[in-house]
């Protein structure tokens, strides 16, 4: 019985994807673990495809590039182990942690390499950003997380399987799965690892790719948890509308419209946030 499917997302990774496999592979030779090694070809337009057939292990193509998340949802598909590992195909995750990971998951239900060692190399242009989104997930969960967005953890399918429709097909996809998790009472266990300069060529588009995690962050959260969205925003408009009373009071000796389109909208967000909280727990009973 497969214990551990360990799947690859891989694009024009023709120049560590074999590597990776193979460090993959003698690791699990090493600890003697049932397991199985998928590789998800994501529209590859290199010879990534052949080298990774050519070792013998489950390759799986799409047609064309879709996107990061997607070769992981293939791979999860196709997987018949009960628990599932993802790693980058660019040498940048230490396959030699594998287990350290590992031997966590019988106590929880996923279990991530936080990149927050002392040779976590993480460049610096994505640190602002990197930041930003981690704090918000952190209001948004009223959980820590160290690392919201890592690509090298180890989950167990069953669980996954339940927010699948959930997981986006771009890099937003490590974000989501954690969101997911956190915010339905499954607990994370994290453990610290390096992180290595890739091997190739980078795939992240900053500006676009920020975006789509910021809305997956929002988006996620008010599936699970929207009062931590509505009220904030409601007691904004509470806010306006107190400020724009009392000047109006003051000093225009008369209630504009514009006030009272602040207390209107106050009033009706946290309707819809009350509504929305509702709807979530009636769906998840």
């Amino acid at each position: 019985m497969v214990k551990l499917s360990v799947v690859i997302p891989a694009y024009n990774e023709e120049k560590s994807i074999v590597q990776t496999i193979d460090a993959i592979r003698e690791e699990m030779k090493k600890h003697q673990v049932a397991h199985e090694i998928i590789v998800v070809d994501d529209g590859s337009t290199d010879s990534t495809y052949a080298l990774a057939f050519r070792k013998e292990v489950k390759v799986f193509q799409h047609p064309q590039n879709i996107g990061y998340g997607a070769a992981i949802k293939t791979g999860i598909h196709n997987a018949c182990g009960e628990n599932i590992a993802i790693i980058d195909a660019d040498q940048t995750y230490p396959v030699d942690r594998l287990m350290d990971l590992y031997k966590w998951i019988d106590q929880f239900p996923m279990v991530v390499g936080a990149r927050t060692g002392k040779n976590a190399s993480i460049p610096l242009f994505r640190r602002p950003v990197k930041w930003f989104l981690t704090r918000l997930a952190v209001f948004l969960c009223e959980m820590d997380i160290p690392d919201l967005n890592s690509g090298f953890r180890i989950f167990r399918k069953d669980i996954a399987l339940k927010f699948f429709k959930m997981f986006p097909s771009g890099f937003s996809f490590t974000t989501t799965i954690t969101l997911c998790y956190l915010t339905n009472g499954f607990f994370i266990k994290y453990v610290p690892i390096s992180y290595q300069k890739r091997v190739g060529k980078s795939k992240i588009r900053p500006f676009k790719d920020t975006i789509n995690f910021l809305i997956m962050i929002l988006r996620t959260i008010t599936c699970f948890n929207p009062l931590k969205i509505f009220i904030p925003v409601s007691l904004l408009f509470f806010a306006l509308f107190l400020a724009s009373l009392v000047y109006d009071v003051v000093e225009l000796k008369n209630i504009t419209e514009k006030t009272i389109l602040f207390f209107v909208a106050g009033v009706q967000v946290v309707i819809i946030g009350l509504l929305s909280d509702l709807i979530d727990k009636r769906l998840g009973n």
